[in-house]
């Protein structure tokens, strides 16, 4: 049976209590009222019809990024991806689209942006957060915990050793850190560090970086968040940790590679892998920090109910 909204159900069942009012005071017989709520549910079950004319979805337009969201549509009933689509999968490996979706390529920090204008988006839980959208409470439908995407922190390859890094690895590895997640983001930010430290690294002497600084290249949220409870960790051993922001996915990783800036922590290892690929660079992960479970929010829909059933 094919399921309708509840506005739909409440048109049907209003319909249907006004045709039983009727009967109750000695006007239609029961048919009279069987056959208003049959009309309504037709009309409800049109409106529903409709909204399958066509469905506009925003997705980020990076490789790595686009495939997530397209394999978390297809879980959800949107369409069927080929059966070799994979982690480069893009819009033009939709095999089955029954509800003539149609995907929209945008750049994963202004997917938010227009939502407005969509009937769906798939957006990255980051850049959620920094658009005011509650990932536990706003989307429609999440990637679960057991997502392969773990966000790292980066380096140039050659540097993982150096103290420095090491300690704002022991940083962002605490207890501290873990907590900071669970009390405020919940499920949409999860913690992948099973054996939490102190903040600290017994192997690194911190009184020979008393005084040093060590940078990372980071998104909004909730990055630079998390990055500054490491940042009162390590200023507690006289560690300066230079936190720099930026709202896009290619500048915090150039940055790293050309020396400027030491690490970055924004992105997830597939992301890294394919930027390598494709840049040349020569960026290697350090530690993996966390999931961001990828959400489907709703633009002009309020739920899904126009591909359920």
């Amino acid at each position: 049976m094919s399921k309708i909204s509840r506005r739909d159900f409440l048109k049907v069942t209003g319909v249907a209590a006004a045709a039983a009012a009727l009967t109750a005071c000695g006007g239609s017989s029961s048919s009279t009222a069987s056959s208003a709520a049959s009309a309504a549910s037709s009309a409800a079950s049109s409106e529903v019809v409709k909204k399958l004319d066509k469905i506009s979805i925003a997705v980020p337009n990076d490789t790595t990024n686009e495939a997530r969201a397209l394999t978390l549509l297809e879980k959800n009933g949107f369409f069927k991806l080929k059966a070799d689509a994979g982690i480069t999968a893009t819009k033009n490996d939709i095999e089955e689209n029954p509800f003539n979706v149609s995907i929209d390529e945008v750049e994963a920090a202004q997917v938010p942006n227009v939502l407005q204008d969509e009937d769906y988006a798939v957006i990255n839980s980051n850049y959620a957060i920094s658009a005011g959208l509650d990932p536990m409470t706003d989307a429609l439908a999440m990637e679960d915990g057991s997502s392969a995407y773990v966000n790292v922190l980066v380096c140039k390859e050659g540097n993982e050793e150096e103290p420095k890094i090491k300690a704002l690895v022991a940083a962002l590895e605490s207890q501290q850190v873990k907590d900071f997640m669970t009390e405020n983001y919940g499920g949409a930010v999860v913690s992948v560090v099973e054996n939490p430290t102190d903040g600290y690294d017994s192997s690194i002497d911190y009184d020979a970086l008393n005084g040093e600084t060590v940078s990372c290249a980071a998104t909004p949220a909730p990055h630079c968040e998390i990055l500054e409870v490491c940042k009162e960790i390590l200023a507690a051993k006289g560690i300066t940790l230079d936190i720099q922001e930026y709202d896009d996915y290619v500048i915090p990783n150039t940055v790293v590679e050309d020396g400027q800036v030491d690490t970055n922590y924004f992105q997830h290892q597939p992301y890294l892998d394919d930027f390598n690929a494709e840049k040349g660079t020569h960026l290697v992960t350090v530690a993996g920090i966390h999931v961001e479970p990828m959400g489907i929010y709703g633009g002009k829909q309020s739920d899904l109910s126009p591909i359920e059933g």
